[in-house]
């Protein structure tokens, strides 16, 4: 019941959330038409802002571009390779869930089905592994595979750790480990069968009860219950 009521309060906070944003966009173009040339310069001494010396945010905004180019280059290797190819190839598709991962077998391919196949879905990537066959792959970052759907909990494992199991707890197999959790702290702040329900593993049926979980409990997150104490 508590994460019943808590995943419909998510549900319509997603919709105000809309319009909140819709709102702001609005608000924010207004704001930069009526800078006009000061906007690039204010943005400049926002993200230069020191806290300790250095740049963190033009940092962070540089790995990522790194990251990029990266990614970049081996795709543009991945399409060199495919462009030398004769005859065809054995074929992947491994698609990767916030919750699990799955692989299928497509079939023998020619590069011009491979990059028919690649024009219809751009946002796939490709390699080649050392056998000569082709992986396609694609990322779900806002589902669970089927598998995870099944058979999917959230408890604690032994360590005191946020985990994400494939199957009941008991029988460990563990997905994912998040976080360890202040234990102290969620006994006197939680209701004991909520307690109670994350020890003998919580099920996870959708990406709404994943992130539900997920945000809840992140509350209690060690190391930020640690932060709050030395706040205070």
């Amino acid at each position: 019941m508590f994460f019943r009521i808590k995943k419909q309060f998510k549900k319509r906070w997603r919709r105000w959330r809309r319009a909140l944003g819709t709102f702001a966009l609005f608000i924010f173009i207004v704001g930069v038409i009526w800078t006009g040339q000061t906007f690039p310069e204010q943005m400049k001494e926002l993200l230069t802002r020191m806290t300790d010396g250095s740049p963190i945010v033009l940092e962070t905004l540089h790995d990522l571009q790194n990251s990029v180019d990266q990614e970049a280059e081996e795709q543009r290797i991945f399409m060199k390779q495919l462009n030398d190819s004769t005859g065809e190839r054995t074929v992947h598709l491994r698609t990767s869930y916030v919750c699990g991962v799955e692989e299928q077998k497509l079939g023998s391919m020619d590069v011009s089905s491979i990059y028919t196949l690649l024009n219809n879905h751009p946002s796939w990537k490709g390699r080649i592994d050392e056998k000569g066959e082709v992986w396609l792959e694609e990322m779900i970052s806002d589902d669970l595979s089927p598998a995870c759907k099944e058979q999917a909990y959230m408890s604690i494992d032994a360590n005191g750790n946020l985990t994400l199991f494939d199957g009941p707890p008991q029988e460990e197999k563990v997905l994912r480990t998040f976080f360890q959790l202040d234990i102290g702290s969620m006994e006197s702040s939680l209701p004991k069968d909520v307690l109670r329900q994350l020890q003998d593993g919580i099920r996870i049926q959708d990406i709404d009860e994943y992130n539900s979980v997920l945000s809840t409990f992140s509350d209690y997150a060690r190391d930020l219950a640690e932060n709050k104490m030395e706040a205070h």
